[in-house]
């Protein structure tokens, strides 16, 4: 009888041990693969600043870049000009309300988007035209907790 009581006590130890393992296990493989899809999102965000990087700072600023803050493109007018399309886009403001579907081997359904807007020195959204340009990238996918989200300012003389 004792010996009974003893080996129920060494399986429900065992199986208990082997539960922690087996959860520990799980949560460290969950996190790797956690980590890999939120790294994949932000290699895809920053590959899409890096390409905006390459464009003009503004349609008007494509040939000649003196220009007065005035004759840039007007803020409600930032956006996709008549009859161009990815990947033709030719400068920033071509990227507001970007949005591209991307499906990778290990992870799929990865949406891209964009945003850009006016900004001052310091980064805050303006309604005018400005020498600064802000460039919000977010990506999200099903497999992420929260979006992976990326800014940065672009400014007119900062262009070559």
């Amino acid at each position: 009888m004792g010996q009974s009581l003893l080996s129920i006590a060494a399986m429900l130890l065992l199986a208990f041990t082997s539960f922690n393992f087996n959860a520990s296990v799980l949560e460290t493989a969950s996190f790797e693969i956690e980590n890999k899809v939120a790294l994949t999102a932000f290699s895809l965000a920053d590959d899409l600043i890096e390409e905006i990087k390459q464009k003009a700072f503004d349609e008007k600023t494509i040939d000649f870049q003196a220009i007065a803050v005035n004759q840039l493109t007007a803020a409600e007018l930032i956006g996709e000009e008549s009859g161009e399309v990815w990947p033709i886009f030719n400068d920033i403001d071509d990227y507001h309300n970007y949005s591209k579907p991307v499906s990778l081997p290990h992870a799929e359904g990865y949406l891209v988007t964009s945003k850009v807007n006016y900004v001052n020195l310091e980064g805050s959204d303006l309604t005018t035209q400005s020498f600064f340009k802000k460039v919000t990238v977010t990506v999200s996918s099903e497999y992420l907790k929260r979006p992976i989200v990326i800014s940065f300012i672009f400014s007119l003389h900062s262009k070559n």
